[in-house]
């Protein structure tokens, strides 16, 4: 068999062995630690958190992340969601203030400083946020009867654990980018995504198994929603991999006694040049009325509505935002005037198309025809767990059907496939596909 043999040659490649043996072994300390509980909690009281999560759309995203180390108060609760959020804080830093665009543009240097703030500004994101998971820690056991007091130098010695702890899982991510194969940080979100994914497959079994709750269809109803999860996940790869091939031709140049250029290359534009981006920021700007109704808003109020992730004004308003963001991330880091000066610069242009302000314009008349089914296709996605909640799958199995998650998961699987088959391709073996090459992710982003 095909697949039989390509594991072989997988295998043959010494360094390829090695950097998956490397991966997996690290993949298996960050789960363990996942299952370490904080000093001084009690196993008997983290039941009151799994509730608590299982009602919390955002909790639950959370603990999805973290792979279940947040409602299990583990060391790596957090998980590495904080490391996250700094790269994302320090990108947009790099879009705005001038000092960071220089650092930028230094080279390795300069990515070496960012990585540093990026750490600085991670430490001071975990000593914000282990406090407040203690604090709902601490309400959360005790209102469900449990016994859980926290002083002061309980809680701040517990938030220098968990700080310790994302920090170190942030260390295991990079030692997989070193040593490993794919993206560390990437990989380890991955692996707490699917770590999720067994658990909540088998529960959505046994609740369509007759007599069981909630077991209208049966399983045929079971079956539909494999189907439809492998549907939704082929247009999660679609949209990944889409791209639209800009032609550029570069003129003939002769240096010495060799010729350069003359050939025709093409300018890869993705029709999801925003990746996860937009859905982080829609998320981030939904949870503001979930906050505002936690914190005692009526319920027929316009924060209680917002609040109700399964309802219309909720998921109408997030599609809204998501489109708004994808063409406002992709304005801001697909630059067409930046590629038309390079081209320039390099003796390209664009057949048909005069080179300067004309080829600014094309490429952003391009940017602009492909972005709009691009946000509309992300919206969909993102949206597609309310309606799978809406059609009776549970809320755990939901998650699934689209969302961060899945864009992620699909993402960061071609990014380490594709590694894979570049190690193949490099040693004269096949691809791992019998036709065409795979195609990951050309941004770069670990999220």
């Amino acid at each position: 068999m095909r697949f039989v043999q390509t594991l072989k040659n997988i295998w043959t490649i010494e360094e390829l062995r090695k950097r998956l043996l490397v991966t997996f072994l690290l993949v298996f300390v960050y789960r363990l630690g996942c299952y370490v509980v904080l000093p001084g909690i009690h196993p008997d009281d983290l039941d009151a958190l799994a509730n608590f999560t299982a009602g919390s759309g955002l909790m639950q995203l959370l603990d999805m992340f973290s792979g279940g180390a947040f409602s299990q108060a583990s060391i790596f609760a957090l998980g590495i969601m904080p490391y996250i959020t700094a790269s994302i804080v320090i990108q947009l830093l790099g879009m705005v203030l001038p000092s960071f665009q220089k650092m930028q543009r230094e080279g390795e240097s300069g990515r070496q400083k960012l990585n540093q703030y990026t750490r600085y500004l991670t430490v001071i994101i975990l000593m914000l946020q282990g406090p407040a998971y203690l604090i709902n820690l601490q309400v959360q056991v005790n209102s469900a009867g449990g016994h859980a007091v926290m002083g002061f130098w309980t809680v701040l010695y517990l938030s220098v654990i968990l700080a310790a702890g994302s920090m170190f899982i942030m260390w295991l991510g990079e030692r997989i980018t070193d040593r490993g194969i794919g993206n560390g940080i990437s990989f380890i979100i991955l692996v707490g995504i699917i770590a999720r994914l067994p658990q909540s497959l088998y529960y959505e079994f046994v609740s369509r198994l007759p007599g069981s709750t909630g077991s209208e269809g049966g399983l045929v109803m079971f079956i539909v929603e494999l189907v439809l999860l492998f549907a939704v996940t082929v247009g999660a790869v679609l949209l990944v991999q889409g791209t639209r091939k800009v032609p550029v031709q570069y003129a003939k140049r002769i240096v010495g006694n060799k010729q350069y250029g003359g050939a025709r290359q093409y300018i890869p534009l993705k029709v999801n040049a925003a990746g996860v981006m937009p859905i982080i920021f829609a998320q981030a700007i939904m949870f503001i009325p979930i906050t505002l109704a936690g914190f005692g808003a009526r319920e027929n109020s316009i924060f209680a509505k917002f609040s109700d992730i399964n309802g219309l004004a909720y998921n109408i308003t997030y599609f809204i935002l998501i489109v708004a963001f994808t063409y406002f991330y992709t304005a801001i880091t697909v630059r067409p005037a930046q590629m038309a000066e390079d081209m320039k610069r390099n003796n390209g242009f664009i057949p048909g198309v005069k080179p300067g302000k004309k080829t600014v314009e094309y490429l952003d008349s391009i940017m602009s025809r492909i972005t709009l089914p691009g946000s509309l296709f992300l919206g969909i996605v993102a949206v597609m767990p309310a309606f799978a909640r809406l059609f009776g799958v549970s809320q755990n199995f939901a998650q699934f059907f689209g969302g961060t998650s899945l864009l992620i998961l699909v993402g960061v699987v071609l990014d380490t496939l594709q590694q894979i088959e570049s190690h193949l391709m490099m040693h004269h073996y096949d691809g791992l596909m019998k036709n065409g090459k795979i195609k990951g992710r050309t941004t770069g982003s670990a999220y």
